[in-house]
């Protein structure tokens, strides 16, 4: 799996591939349904398939004011991708010079030019260039204008409404992971490198792991089960941790810091530094400020026996 840079010329062995083209965010079953349909064209017709996905997100750029709401990073599109059958990823930067050009200008320049792209698959609803002046039917005629095929994938329904990231994200700032996760296929991840914190947690018997949020959408602030996945450096696999989380600001501590902070269940590695991944598998209850430490370390033994026994029937 490569990734590239769309503002470059393809190399040799990737042109005149099929593009996938979005912005893929979470990469849920709408989008798996795009990419599955452009590897499929891809490898009936003896192509690579691509992805191109644009970096930062068209909305971080006009309205860079805009809470975090990124569903997923770059490296876990990349992954999933991968995962899909693509052959490679490829990033369009989205900043000023991008947002300025013009639907045939983004055809010419990026998908043909830079691309090389002999075929496009996108879903119905997309649109790009400036003004969002593109759509699917403009790229249908550039296509027979100009030699490219053009495939359009209808939205995939799930209870009767259409997949889309901005429904997962509703999901998710209500706590509600498992509608979350069926649509996105997988539970909500969030990756990081974990960070040294004031180590409080390990004097009451519950060390944790911090991460940071960074860009991620943030989801009902509380106490989670959660999954980690960690890169087991002896193998080429993972190692799997089981465990509870707080999402939050830490309403007990002063003062307020916002962070991920999963405890493992039966584990005392030494994790700083290292790259953890974090699937939010079920959401407990609010983040609450107790009377004394005593009555938090009480209210954290229930959860994490919540935890465990969820975590258990999710084998």
């Amino acid at each position: 799996m490569q990734r590239l840079d769309g503002g470059s010329t393809v190399p040799p062995d990737l042109a005149g591939g099929i593009v996938a083209l979005g912005n893929f965010d979470g990469f849920h079953l709408g989008h798996q349904a795009v990419v599955a349909a452009a590897v499929a064209r891809a490898r009936a017709e003896g192509r690579p398939a691509l992805v191109a996905t644009f970096d930062p997100h068209p909305v971080r750029h006009f309205r860079p004011d805009t809470p975090p709401f990124r569903l997923t990073t770059l490296d876990q599109r990349e992954r999933l991708f991968a995962a899909a059958g693509a052959d490679a990823m490829v990033v369009f930067r989205f900043d000023a010079g991008m947002a300025a050009l013009s639907a045939d200008a983004f055809i010419v320049e990026r998908l043909l030019g830079n691309l090389r792209a002999a075929g496009v698959v996108t879903g119905e609803d997309f649109t790009f260039g400036h003004a969002k002046s593109g759509n699917v039917d403009v790229l249908r005629a550039a296509g027979a204008a100009r030699g490219f095929s053009v495939e359009a994938v209808g939205p995939v329904c799930v209870d009767g409404e259409p997949v889309s990231s901005s429904r997962i994200r509703a999901h998710l700032r209500l706590g509600e992971m498992r509608e979350a996760t069926r649509l996105l296929t997988r539970p909500f991840t969030i990756e990081g490198v974990v960070e040294h914190g004031d180590k409080v947690g390990r004097t009451i018997g519950y060390p944790t792991a911090n991460l940071a949020m960074g860009k991620y959408l943030r989801p009902a602030y509380g106490i989670y089960a959660v999954r980690g996945r960690l890169a087991d450096a002896g193998t080429a696999g993972e190692r799997i941790l089981l465990g509870a989380a707080n999402l939050g600001i830490r309403p007990q501590f002063e003062p307020p810091k916002e962070l991920l902070e999963p405890h493992f269940f039966d584990f005392a590695g030494d994790l700083y530094g290292q790259r953890l991944e974090v699937e939010l598998i079920e959401y407990l209850r609010p983040e609450a400020k107790f009377y004394d430490l005593d009555a938090l370390v009480s209210q954290m033994d229930a959860d994490c026996a919540r935890a465990r026994d969820i975590l258990s029937a999710e084998r």
